[in-house]
């Protein structure tokens, strides 16, 4: 699937954005691999290469060479690194190395919280004239470098601040023309280091609320957007993957990507061309319509 991005009328469009989950760390401080930590009845790599790959043209595992053969890892197309005892920005100039005509959507392995919504929404966000593209963390107010998009203009700004013996993508991002959002889920970018965070986030994923059920599974569903709807969201339709039960819940989502005026009080909803409730259960590959008031009698 190839990621969308604002560019003014006329503006070349957009490089397109290739995925990259950063799996090749030593987990020193966890004491075992952390991209093979299972949280939702899978590899921790597992869960975030299917969130990934929906949202990209195509997506990598970056690892170091000593990985390509381990069986997490040799699963998935893999980008190599090329630099030594660098930490993650070893990844990410791998990657700008092998395929630098395109853009990084770079995404660590570790966030066991992460969802599909904000990464659509770091997607739809993107500015491509602007060095990258990345959230605001929501403890610090620091730039989240391990879930950000790098455009292809950055490649050379990156090479030459590892080049001057700098390391953390944090502080390029810092001192980079970067555009920074905030962050839609304030949790979605809680990494998990040690043992003792694995053990709360698994209980945290454990609790009720945040068991699997039918209301929040993750699902595909197709939405068009009609008049003052389409043009704030500048677009007039869309795939959506979400975790919304009802047309009610998508478009609290939706809203909180977009900057909807309209109230569902305001609007008519239709669900695979009929008029729909609100609380009418949404399933997957459902084609939704918000419809917003008509002037004129």
């Amino acid at each position: 699937m190839s990621a969308s991005a604002h560019a003014p009328a006329g503006a070349p469009a957009p490089a397109p954005v290739y995925g990259l989950v950063l799996a090749g760390g030593r987990s020193t401080r966890m004491q075992r691999d952390k991209a093979t930590l299972a949280y939702h009845g899978k590899t921790q790599l597992e869960w975030a290469m299917e969130l990934i790959e929906p949202l990209v043209v195509r997506a990598f595992v970056s690892v170091r060479p000593d990985q390509t053969r381990d069986p997490v890892r040799s699963k998935y197309p893999q980008v190599v690194d090329t630099h030594e005892n660098l930490g993650p920005i070893a990844g990410i100039l791998a990657a700008q190395a092998a395929h630098p005509e395109v853009a990084w959507l770079v995404l660590a392995c570790d966030l066991p919280f992460l969802d599909s919504a904000t990464l659509q929404h770091l997607l739809w966000a993107r500015q491509p004239d602007r060095m990258a593209t990345a959230y605001r963390s929501s403890h610090d107010g620091l730039p989240e470098p391990l879930c950000a998009i790098y455009e292809p203009h950055s490649r050379e700004a990156i090479a030459a601040y590892v080049a001057g013996g700098k390391q953390c993508p944090r502080k390029f991002l810092i001192q980079s023309d970067a555009h920074l959002l905030e962050e839609p889920n304030p949790r979605a970018l809680d990494n998990v280091n040690t043992p003792e965070e694995y053990g709360s986030a698994m209980n945290t994923l454990a609790s009720p609320e945040n068991r699997p059920s039918a209301a929040n599974n993750s699902k595909t569903v197709r939405v068009q957007y009609f008049a003052l709807l389409r043009e704030q969201a500048g677009r007039s339709d869309e795939s959506v993957v979400t975790h919304a039960g009802t047309p009610r819940e998508l478009y609290d989502e939706l809203r909180a990507r977009y900057p909807f005026s309209l109230g569902p009080e305001m609007l008519r909803v239709a669900v695979n061309t009929e008029f729909a409730d609100w609380s009418q259960p949404l399933k997957d590959g459902d084609a939704v319509v918000f419809i917003p008031p008509v002037a004129g009698g």
